[in-house]
């Protein structure tokens, strides 16, 4: 289904009910987590120039999808949406419990407190948008993350970066020198209308083979565009033959802003990405909770 735009501004088309997704053709495992999912509920205010407008995408729908599907464990993303206040993230934290984590997006001058609050809610990263600062100077993009880093380890987090392919290939040998964890989101976001070419995405490959990055098997609609999900299937293989203890996935929920997205249909995906069921266990199970500090599996 296509999407509307008013005044540059995309509008979101409805969400699908949950029960009409493609059901999955394998029984995810016990435990399995959705590590990249975002929610919108009304009453929260969102930045003064949003991309989209308030999108279909509230908890209780996500959680009947997450019924549907098999999904028992989650970490919530904040949003561009709402920028850097994390309200409505901590409230859903606090709602869903053990079962989730979450990420949050914050100023540089936020408090070591409200980190601490932050922490005790479930948060276990931070979220930094360089699609928002793609234009910076790379030295510049190296000091901001630098200084982020300084948040994020006393307290055992990590860093996600949300981040165009190009710039992500530009900061490869930045990145190949930091000491602490960190996430790329959507494969590396390496798009071939950015210019962006397989070797890059080797580089990509080889950072996550000695260094300190992760990848997030997630968004394949957003680098295969109208090519198909065929067209990223070696992306995601590559990835797991990199190192598949540092992959997670995700389902990139509400699927921005495309609503009637088939959820299942990215489940399924897993069968070709990740043909072995052990190798699916630790991607959807061992992994997050190694990465997110979740409560140790055999807890209730």
């Amino acid at each position: 289904m296509s999407n509307t735009t008013t005044a540059d501004v995309l509008v979101p088309t409805p969400m699908r009910e949950a029960n009409t997704n493609t059901r999955p053709l394998f029984a995810l495992p016990k435990h399995a987590c959705d590590a990249h999912f975002h929610v919108f509920e009304p009453g929260y205010p969102c930045v003064r120039k949003p991309h989209y407008t308030f999108p279909d995408g509230t908890l209780s729908k996500y959680l009947a999808l997450c019924d549907y599907l098999g999904i028992e464990r989650m970490v919530l993303v904040q949003p561009s949406y709402y920028g850097t206040d994390n309200r409505l993230t901590i409230d859903t934290l606090r709602k869903l419990g053990r079962r989730a984590r979450g990420v949050v997006m914050v100023e540089e001058d936020v408090p070591g407190h409200e980190l601490d609050a932050f922490h005790a809610a479930g948060v276990r990263a931070v979220r930094l948008d360089l699609f928002a600062r793609a234009s910076w100077p790379r030295a510049d993009i190296h000091r901001y993350i630098e200084r982020m880093l300084e948040k994020t380890r006393p307290r055992g987090w990590h860093i996600q970066f949300y981040t165009p392919g190009h710039v992500v290939r530009d900061l490869i040998p930045f990145l190949a020198t930091l000491d602490a964890d960190f996430v790329i989101d959507h494969m590396g976001y390496m798009l071939e209308e950015d210019g962006l070419t397989g070797d890059d995405f080797k580089k990509l490959l080889n950072l996550v083979q000695q260094g300190r990055a992760w990848l997030k098997l997630s968004g394949p609609y957003r680098i295969a565009k109208a090519r198909g999900y065929k067209s990223v299937e070696h992306l995601a293989r590559g990835i797991i033959e990199a190192r598949p203890d540092r992959a997670i996935w995700g389902t990139d929920w509400p699927h921005l802003t495309d609503g009637s997205r088939d959820t299942g249909e990215l489940v399924n995906l897993l069968l070709d990405w990740i043909p072995d069921e052990q190798t699916r266990q630790q991607v959807l199970v061992a992994n997050p909770a190694r990465l997110f500090a979740f409560d140790p599996l055999d807890e209730p």
